[in-house]
């Protein structure tokens, strides 16, 4: 029995129905809440949030489930809870508001409206105190001068237009070494090239960061950049950001250390790093990236798989109303599960000293050493360890399944899947396990049966029901990843459609001369349709799709194609050098053209095998078109024989004579640069 219920217990999100119960009257975003704020004249509350987000349970402890101040906002507001994962588009619009009123933004975000939906007020957390008097005094403003909140809102309404009508970028597009050299020179000033990562905190691992200098310091031979990923990489797997027993990776750490995350686990996060660490490992083979991608897979099948093959958003940071104590340990607990004969070997390993101390005598559990370097500093073999290493992790991973769980956000966000197939065909390509490629194909399936409409267009989230039109993130992360698919499997469906989803990004997100793509299809109710141009801890919707355009421009032969992408590129070009970091995904693009490139082509009754062994070595500048049978597409037409299997490597089409083998064909790569 609840003493109080509103109106989000029709909901589906997570989010949303943890605020069912709260004596504040919300309402989920409508046309029944904007009617009712107009009809009465009554400024809207909107507030917005997501599952696994610390602050915003706080705020609502403090506040929301507050009498007093569920009265004071019931009587003189109509309030809306809006979770952010559902619907981005209107979180980008009130984010956009309130960093334009106070310099920052983050959640829980809070803004006042107009009952029209224009916002005239905003912020993040408030205290009680803080959030009482702030509503007060605009409640008495807007009942003493209406006319000063509106136009307030007029010329906010404006600066948030302007920020989002972007012109056509004049000139010739033309990208070059020299330009990504002066942005990457610029960005090396905020390396951290002791701990990894950037040179403050918090650290976030903004997997597309790294991508990025993975690739560039590969084709431009940059061995500080190389050696700074190499160290971000294992720095990240050596701190508390990763989870040590379970595998997965928290959002972000808090210091500078990677020690103390923020302790929920989010899908994008480990969808990108399994990217990552995969890719990582076909450049520079190492073990500890290959054991992060498989506990992480392992994770994600544990913890967050739906029974319908798709994978749940978000595990929270909070258990028992206490952040992290899911995943901390007290050292008399931990000496009660592991041997007293092997506790100065755990200890150690997982430092149970000064470094992994936390807080209320709770340890973080941490390495600093790969198990090659701490067996060898040891009389033990790495054999040996690793086998106590897997023996501890199952013991606490046993005691920790014991303990009340954090909340899991049980949602499946289209976008956030379509990221995960795409890790899991690059975990594919580096470790040749199948157990990644059927996953892959598995978590497709479910996109493709209960994600696509009658009409070819994808829906946004799913729980038990899927609801919501999809956003720009949805349409290019899905294409991505049916072009990842292709890869793997040579199966031409998923270059279909792939280019179908790419006719209604065309027709329905168009943002008209820019060459670029709203995030939101036409919608009334929203004052204005966001353009997502720079990267963040995931890729703007644009360079994903930038990305998209240029791969199936060639695999089509659709110069059309390729030719936005380079337009779109445009509106980043000058902005990449003052902080290449807000552009890393666009920049991955410009390496395609900067560097040397290559289609490879194979085809013929081992075409698959040829792959495999031709994709023992790492050039990142590929594009791969590989069929066992007769193609017509433009890359394999006229080149199958069922006699032999060929393989051709082309440069703008202009392509070397067919080789048979792997080693052959790189040779031809090599002479391609020369």
């Amino acid at each position: 029995m609840h003493k109080h219920t509103n109106a989000l217990i029709n909901e589906t999100s997570p989010y949303l129905l943890q605020h069912a119960h709260n004596p504040v009257n919300w309402y989920p975003w409508g046309q029944e809440a904007l009617q009712k704020a107009k009809a009465e004249n009554k400024l809207l509350i909107i507030s917005i949030g997501y599952s696994s987000c610390h602050w915003c349970h706080v705020m609502e402890h403090e506040s929301f489930e507050d009498s007093t101040v569920a009265a004071l906002m019931n009587e003189h507001f109509i309030s809306i809870k809006i979770d952010r994962e559902e619907r981005p588009d209107l979180d980008n619009l009130y984010m956009g508001a309130v960093q334009l009123m106070t310099g920052r933004g983050g959640w829980p975000l809070n803004c006042v409206a107009l009952p029209d939906g224009r916002p005239v007020w905003g912020g993040t957390y408030f205290p009680k105190a803080e959030w009482m008097k702030s509503l007060s005094t605009i409640h008495d403003i807007y009942t003493a001068e209406p006319n000063r909140v509106h136009e307030y809102a007029d010329e906010l309404a404006t600066g948030i237009k302007k920020s989002d009508n972007l012109s056509p970028v004049g000139g010739i597009p033309n990208f070059t070494e020299a330009d990504l050299q002066d942005m990457v020179q610029n960005w090396k000033s905020r390396f951290d090239n002791r701990l990894g990562g950037p040179d403050k905190a918090p650290k976030f691992p903004l997997p597309n960061n790294y991508q990025f200098l993975l690739r560039y310091g590969f084709l431009s031979g940059d061995e500080a950049v190389t050696n700074h990923v190499k160290l971000t990489l294992e720095k990240m797997a050596f701190g508390g950001i990763y989870d040590q027993i379970g595998g997965g990776f928290s959002r972000y750490s808090v210091d500078g250390l990677w020690k103390v995350p923020h302790f929920e686990k989010m899908l994008y996060d480990n969808a990108q790093l399994i990217s990552l660490y995969s890719e990582a490992h076909r450049a520079y083979p190492n073990a500890l990236y290959k054991e992060v991608v498989y506990q992480t897979f392992d994770w994600l099948q544990r913890e967050m798989k739906s029974p319908e093959g798709a994978f749940y958003s978000a595990l929270d940071a909070d258990s028992e109303g206490e952040e992290g104590k899911f995943y901390v340990w007290q050292e008399e607990e931990l000496k009660r599960l592991i041997a007293e004969n092997e506790w100065p070997l755990f200890a150690e390993y997982y430092n149970l000293n000064a470094r992994g101390r936390w807080e209320h005598g709770n340890y973080i559990l941490l390495r600093n050493q790969t198990d090659e370097v701490f067996s060898a500093a040891r009389d033990i073999s790495v054999a040996e360890l690793k086998k106590h290493v897997a023996k501890w992790q199952k013991t606490l991973l046993k005691a920790r399944s014991e303990r009340i769980r954090p909340g899991l956000d049980d949602k499946a966000l289209t976008s956030w899947n379509a990221l995960l197939i795409k890790g899991l065909a690059e975990a594919y390509l580096a470790f040749g396990d199948e157990k990644f490629k059927a996953q892959a194909l598995e978590t497709a399936n479910f996109i493709r049966q209960k994600m696509v409409k009658p009409n070819g267009q994808l829906w946004h989230t799913f729980k038990n029901v899927a609801r919501i039109d999809a956003f720009l993130d949805d349409y290019a992360t899905v294409i991505d990843a049916w072009l990842a698919l292709y890869t793997l499997t040579g199966d031409e469906n998923w270059l279909a459609e792939a280019d179908a989803f790419t006719q209604i990004v065309l027709r329905d997100f168009d943002a008209g001369s820019s060459g670029l793509f709203y995030f939101s299809t036409e919608n009334p109710e929203l004052l204005s349709r966001n353009i997502e141009l720079s990267d963040n801890v995931i890729p703007a919707s644009n360079s994903i799709m930038a990305n998209n355009l240029e791969r199936l421009g060639i695999y089509l032969d659709k110069p059309a194609y390729r030719d936005r992408a380079q337009k779109m590129a445009m509106q980043v070009k000058e902005s990449i050098y003052r902080y290449g970091e807000g552009f890393s995904n666009w920049s991955s693009l410009m390496l395609t053209w900067a560097y040397p490139s290559y289609e490879v082509a194979i085809c013929g009754p081992k075409a698959n095998q040829l792959f495999g062994e031709f994709n023992q070595r790492y050039y990142p500048n590929l594009l791969f078109a590989v069929s066992e049978k007769k193609s017509d597409l433009p890359l394999l037409q006229n080149r199958f024989s069922e006699k032999e299997t060929l393989l051709f490597i082309c440069q703008d089409q202009a392509c070397k004579l067919p080789v048979d083998d792997a080693k052959a064909a790189w040779n031809q790569i090599e002479e391609f640069k020369n």
